[in-house]
């Protein structure tokens, strides 16, 4: 892997920071990747400048037009997947056939976008005089903020700044402190493809950078509308910041997705989508099976196949080939694990695989099973966000789902059921934005993904994705 790039990108260009810098940590051997720009006020301030000198150019080019770009960056990305997929897990750790994975998936929403763009109309709506014509016309936003999260550095980027740009809307990104590299990569191939001026910034800097970052282009009225991805704290903070200049707001947050099994299910299936819903990136996803409901009937046998799978998972560097499972993004990280799993162990759990940390030190952490977890669990309550699989147990179907449904949030839902009729049922019951059945893998760049309750607000993905970088602009004509 070459040297990472590590300066702001500002108006289309690489440019020295003036002030310190911010360390950026190699999850799996604590080493030092790289230190990388910390944006200051006046880099902040030149970001919108870039951005809003951008909005005619981008506004005046065609659907076309643009989508040809996106296309150029995918092109770009694609050529470059392998020292991106290194790079990603150098400071993110997850295993690099998952990074090759998600650099694929991120390329799903550019090469989607860009043949989108061929397709976007508006209307023409019945009028209600012979005189007049009435118009729909589809318009871009204007300057928009994104904050993307540390688990998924590049497919959250492509999730957001490829509609944006389709639509006609430069984006200032700010990604997480702990992974500021791929996106720092990605805007080096942004430029070699030549995206205009302005039409991409990306900032960086440390948690305390990221508060000052994010208050003054929230703060800023040329900011027409924010896209963030992480946590329901910060979410709630950020959607009160949007509101004094009224932007637009997307807001993806935290999850607390159950797992519901019956006991119809195909077993087998079941522990691999459980295996996919919990274990993908250690457990580090918004869509992660953090309760997994099983029909008491059926818990044993499922339960025993999942122990097996389990077991024959290997904690490590992400580099090493025989990895399947990756650090924790940091000992933080690993502490609430730990917490989440004593707590259900002291409420009546048992381990019926151990589990737990590797090293006195770090972020590794063994997986977990826990059985006969309580409802009253803390797990059950708060996002784990790591790889503790915690079995609980229900006898009738409208308790499963009331169970299910007992929380605040409402990302994402899954349930294993052989009977179409009861499948159907639970799904339209579970109040969430998105439902797998039978499966385990959930994301496409072709579906809308978002939450309910105080999982966010909007959608990315699909057509909704685009429309929520558009603004649909009436015109009446009259005295034709």
């Amino acid at each position: 892997m070459t040297s990472p790039e590590t300066r702001l990108f500002i108006g289309g260009r690489f440019v020295e920071p003036t002030g310190p810098r911010h360390p950026v940590f190699d999850p799996s051997r604590r080493t030092l990747v790289a230190e990388v720009a910390r944006a200051s006020d006046s880099d902040v301030e030149a970001a919108l400048d870039a951005a809003a000198r951008a909005v005619p150019l981008l506004r005046s080019s065609t659907f076309p037009a643009r989508g040809a770009l996106v296309r150029a960056l995918a092109d770009a990305v694609r050529a470059a997947r392998e020292p991106l997929a290194q790079l990603l897990t150098a400071e993110q750790g997850k295993p690099l056939a998952e990074a090759r994975a998600e650099i694929q998936y991120g390329l799903g929403y550019f090469d989607y976008y860009a043949e989108l763009a061929q397709h976007v109309t508006g209307e023409v709506l019945p009028s209600p005089s012979p005189t007049d014509r009435l118009l729909v016309v589809p318009e871009p936003i204007g300057v928009c903020v994104a904050i993307t999260p540390w688990n998924f550095p590049f497919a959250m980027l492509a999730r957001k700044i490829a509609p944006a740009l389709v639509a006609g809307n430069p984006v200032i990104l700010k990604p997480a402190e702990a992974t500021p590299l791929t996106a720092l990569a990605f805007a080096a191939l942004a430029a070699e493809v030549g995206l205009p001026d302005g039409a991409l910034s990306v900032l960086t800097g440390d948690r305390d950078d990221a508060a000052r970052i994010g208050r003054r282009r929230l703060a800023d009225g040329r900011g027409r509308k924010l896209s963030f991805t992480g946590s329901t704290a910060v979410g709630k903070a950020l959607y009160a910041a949007c509101a004094d200049t009224v932007k637009r707001v997307s807001l993806e947050l935290g999850g607390n997705a159950a797992f519901l099994v019956f006991a119809d299910a195909d077993l087998d299936a079941a522990v691999d989508g459980v295996v996919q819903a919990k274990f993908r990136n250690a457990g580090q996803a918004c869509v992660a099976a953090n309760r997994i409901l099983v029909d008491r009937r059926v818990r044993g046998a499922f339960v025993e196949r999942l122990v097996a799978r389990v077991e024959a998972m290997r904690v490590g560097d992400g580099r090493d080939a025989d990895t399947t499972l990756g650090p924790l993004i940091d000992a933080r990280a690993r502490a609430k694990v730990v917490r989440h799993r004593d707590d259900a162990l002291a409420r009546g759990a048992k381990a019926v695989v151990s589990g737990g940390p590797v090293g006195d030190d770090g972020s590794f952490y063994a997986p977990t099973v826990l059985e006969g977890v309580p409802f009253d669990a803390l797990l059950h309550a708060e996002e784990t966000f790591g790889p503790l699989a915690a079995v609980s147990s229900f006898e009738r179907e409208d308790e499963a789902v009331a169970h299910a449904n007992d929380t605040p949030f409402g990302l994402a839902g899954y349930v294993y059921s052989r009977d179409i009729g009861r499948a159907n049922r639970v799904a339209d019951a579970l109040e969430v934005g998105m439902v797998a059945v039978n499966a385990g893998l959930l994301s496409s760049a072709l579906a809308p993904f978002g939450g309910v309750k105080e999982s966010g607000l909007g959608k990315e993905g699909g057509r909704a994705g685009l429309d929520a970088y558009l603004v649909h602009k009436y015109l009446r004509f009259g005295g034709l």
